[in-house]
C-alpha cells in the first residue's frame, strides 16, 4: 500500500501534464483557423483532437489519466468563396479549416480549469505535508 498523498500528487500531475497536452493541441487549431491550402483545391489545416484514457499505476494503486491519441477531426470542410485566393478552385470556393473557434474556447476554457483544479490538489498535499511536519516537530 502507498501513501495517499504520493498517490494524489501522482494523478495531480498526470492531470497537469494531460491538460498542457491538450491546450497545446487547442492552440494550435486556434493559430491555424485560417489556414488555407496553399495551391488550388488543396485541402486546408484539419483540426486535431485529443483522447484521453484512464490507466491504473500499479506502484501506487491510483486511477490516473494519460494522453491516448492526437488525432485529426475527420468533419468537412467548410467552403468561402474567395475568386482571387491563390487556393481557390476553378469555381472561385475556398476550402478553410474544420475549425470551430466556439469550440476551441470551450476547451480551452475547460483545459484550463482543470489545470488550475490539478494545481490545486497539489499545493493542498504541500500544504498537508508541512503541517504534518509542524506537529511532529512540536
Amino acid at each position: 500500500m502507498s501513501d495517499p498523498l504520493i498517490s494524489a500528487t501522482k494523478a495531480a500531475a498526470n492531470g497537469l501534464f494531460a491538460q498542457s497536452t491538450r491546450m497545446r493541441v487547442v492552440s494550435e487549431n486556434i493559430a491555424n483557423a485560417n489556414s488555407t491550402g496553399k495551391t488550388a483545391g488543396a485541402d486546408p489545416y484539419q483540426r486535431k483532437t485529443i483522447d484521453f484514457a484512464a490507466v491504473t499505476d500499479e506502484a501506487s494503486g491510483a486511477d490516473l489519466v494519460q494522453v491516448q491519441d492526437i488525432s485529426r477531426d475527420e468533419a468537412p470542410f467548410r467552403t468561402e468563396y474567395m475568386p482571387g485566393h491563390p487556393a481557390a478552385d476553378a469555381k472561385g470556393y475556398v476550402k478553410m479549416p474544420n475549425v470551430d473557434m466556439l469550440t476551441e474556447l470551450a476547451d480551452m476554457r475547460e483545459a484550463s480549469r482543470s489545470y488550475s483544479a490539478n494545481t490545486q490538489v497539489i499545493k493542498q498535499v504541500r500544504d498537508i505535508v508541512n503541517m504534518t511536519i509542524d506537529l511532529l516537530r512540536s
